[in-house]
């Protein structure tokens, strides 16, 4: 592993104001005194490994990113623990799907001890940013975004010589402010977020922005997210813009699409899956039509459904509309969906011990 060079930034933000900040932070509002930076190019490989003053990059207007769409990001969490240390859960699962993803787009793979490195570097740093929470409800936590981008200028269809990788990081209060509600899914039929083939595994800028025009139409329906089937058929669900999608049966089956070319391998969705043993659920993955949920849901069969992803952790699911039909799920969170969240929770807040090696300590 590489070791980092601190760049102190000579006018961080005052005590003050970062307070004010951490009192109310939102979610990705506001970002920390620092960022990690390593430069790669054809010749050297990955070098130059930095913490430097978070600000503006400089990049050339011809640069690949802009007009090829080669970028790549992850996304996870540094919790504060009851002793004052920092921690974060499972950061070489986001590695390894950070290097999935850069070999589809055609970018350099980033080894897991530099992108570890590249976390703690950073945390060392502002470690003061990562607020401590006043209970087991005050989820608060200090979102690191790492993320890589082809910086090579030039004008040509071919694969970047040159990228940059940096971590930004951004203090995150409770997702659910006003205490965890259901929210209405819109599913979309003729937009798609991916297809065979494609990039749909990869968690890239442009599945997200593929996502963005249905949201649209999702929030023109009333509802608060968008859920999107398979490019070939409209049948089967995949995923939602941003979570991935779990149903739990009468019968105590947790049950979820299977990780294909079109569905990311949330972190979260994964760990779920192997938490469920432990509340009494059969984790289950496999193909979903929507007629399924439809049915199933109508004979009491299917109980609950909710999404899954780093930002909310659970978000429980109410509805799901689309222009034909409405599939009535719940008005209030699943108990097996609760108690899924509390129990992962209590890990990343070192509350409750983990499976080893999830949570890695960073400062």
């Amino acid at each position: 592993m590489s070791t980092f060079v601190q760049q102190k930034n000579s006018q961080p933000a005052p005590q003050g104001v970062r307070e004010a900040i951490l009192a109310k932070p939102g979610f990705g509002d506001y970002f920390t005194d620092h960022m990690s930076h390593v430069r790669y190019t054809k010749d050297q490989g990955w070098h130059a490994h930095t913490v430097k003053p978070y600000g503006p990059l400089v990049l050339d207007p011809a640069a690949a990113v802009f007009h090829y769409a080669q970028e790549i990001f992850e996304g996870m969490k540094a919790y504060r623990h009851a002793d004052g240390s920092v921690w974060t859960f499972r950061p070489t699962k986001n590695a390894e799907r950070m290097n999935k993803s850069a070999a589809r787009l055609a970018l350099p793979e980033i080894s897991a001890e530099d992108f570890v490195g590249s976390l703690r570097a950073l945390v060392e740093l502002d470690e003061a940013w990562v607020a401590t929470p006043k209970d087991a409800a005050d989820e608060v936590s200090l979102y690191l975004r790492p993320f890589m981008i082809a910086s090579e200028k030039f004008l040509g269809v071919r694969a970047s010589h040159e990228a940059d990788y940096y971590v930004i990081a951004s203090p995150a209060g409770p997702y659910f402010a006003g205490g965890i509600k259901p929210v209405d899914i819109w599913l979309s039929k003729d937009l798609k977020r991916a297809g065979t083939g494609g990039t749909g595994f990869a968690k890239c800028g442009g599945n997200y922005a593929a996502s963005l025009q249905a949201g649209n139409q999702a929030a023109e329906k009333g509802c608060q997210q968008v859920m999107f089937t398979d490019a070939k058929e409209s049948k089967y669900l995949e995923e939602l813009g941003g979570m991935n999608l779990m149903l739990v049966t009468k019968d105590n089956e947790l049950i979820t699409p299977s990780v294909s070319e079109t569905i990311l391998d949330g972190v979260t969705r994964r760990s779920l899956l192997e938490l469920a043993p432990s509340i009494g659920l059969t984790p289950v993955e496999r193909d979903i039509e929507v007629a399924e949920w439809r049915e199933r849901a109508a004979a009491g069969e299917i109980v609950e459904a909710f999404a899954c992803g780093t930002a909310a952790v659970i978000t429980p699911i109410g509805r799901l509309v689309s222009d034909d039909f409405t599939i009535e799920q719940s008005t209030e969170p699943g108990e097996a969906a609760m108690k899924l969240r509390s129990t992962l929770l209590d890990i990343q807040y070192g509350r409750a011990e983990g499976p080893e090696g999830w949570m890695v300590k960073l400062a």
